[in-house]
């Protein structure tokens, strides 16, 4: 396994891809319910009857659906109409934008996870998206864009992880990528997403100094050999580090590297 990819692009060429995909990457998280957006995860079972703090409307769960009540002075609409009744309510699939529950500029999301219902607010006058003033990045360096080796598991292997909010929740592990850094091999215990790329969770040396905690790593579905790129010029924050609201899974174990990647987005910068 060699250390840098091969590549028919010129050195130029890939930066200038790489300053597009930054530049969209701001685009996506400061848009009015990009991830800056997100004011509010409340967990249902943790409503004291039903009522959301600051959110209309009565909330319960039922089964596999969320039962919404709401009076027309709540100011609640449903599918764009003014509301008032009884609806029942599933997961949210679109993005935020396109929730079916919304309070004046305000989005509410209905949220499952692990069997438990959430409901997320998503409001573009937020303070975080306010304050936004870009994504700290390191600059575009094709050293890091390294060769590596996705070895699948045999089976699928779940863990449990803590998450930025403080509970533990399962991870689907599908195998490792391993990859070689200044003539040493490491290797990351990665997801497998539904079109075959992968998706990994990660710290570093720099972690908690001078980027943020963890990043994600999502390198494109592997070659019939297992070959993959891997492109530490693309590490992403995730989506806590531009709100808090975010139920972030840590990395795994095994998942924190002993070297300092001083590639890819690093933290946010603020007003």
């Amino acid at each position: 396994m060699s250390t840098h990819m091969d590549s028919a692009d010129s050195t130029g060429d890939a930066a200038a891809d790489w300053r597009s995909w930054h530049e969209q990457r701001t685009e996506t998280v400061s848009a009015p319910y990009g991830p800056l957006a997100l004011t509010g995860t409340h967990w249902l079972d943790d409503a004291v009857e039903g009522l959301i703090p600051a959110v209309a409307g009565h909330w319960e769960v039922a089964g596999d659906e969320v039962l919404l009540t709401a009076s027309a002075e709540d100011g609640l609409t449903v599918d764009g109409e003014p509301f008032a009744g009884r609806v029942a309510l599933t997961a949210d699939r679109a993005p935020a934008g396109s929730a079916r529950v919304a309070q004046g500029e305000r989005r509410l999301v209905v949220l499952r996870r692990e069997g438990l219902w959430a409901v997320r607010v998503w409001d573009p006058r937020s303070g975080p998206r306010q304050a936004f003033a870009g994504i700290e990045a390191g600059p575009y360096d094709e050293s890091w864009v390294l060769r590596g080796l996705f070895r699948p598991y045999a089976e699928r292997r779940d863990v449990r992880v803590p998450n930025a909010d403080g509970r533990d929740r399962g991870l689907a592990l599908a195998g490792e990528l391993a990859f070689l850094l200044e003539g040493d091999e490491y290797t990351l215990q990665v997801a497998a997403e539904e079109d075959g790329s992968l998706w990994a969770v990660f710290a570093d040396a720099t972690s908690g100094t001078s980027s943020y905690r963890f990043r994600f790593l999502r390198p494109p579905a592997p070659a019939s050999d297992g070959t993959v790129s891997v492109d530490f010029n693309r590490a992403l924050l995730p989506p806590c580090a531009f709100a808090e609201h975010f139920i972030c899974p840590f990395p795994p174990p095994g998942n924190t590297l002993p070297v300092a990647i001083t590639a890819g987005e690093r933290s946010v910068a603020r007003r």
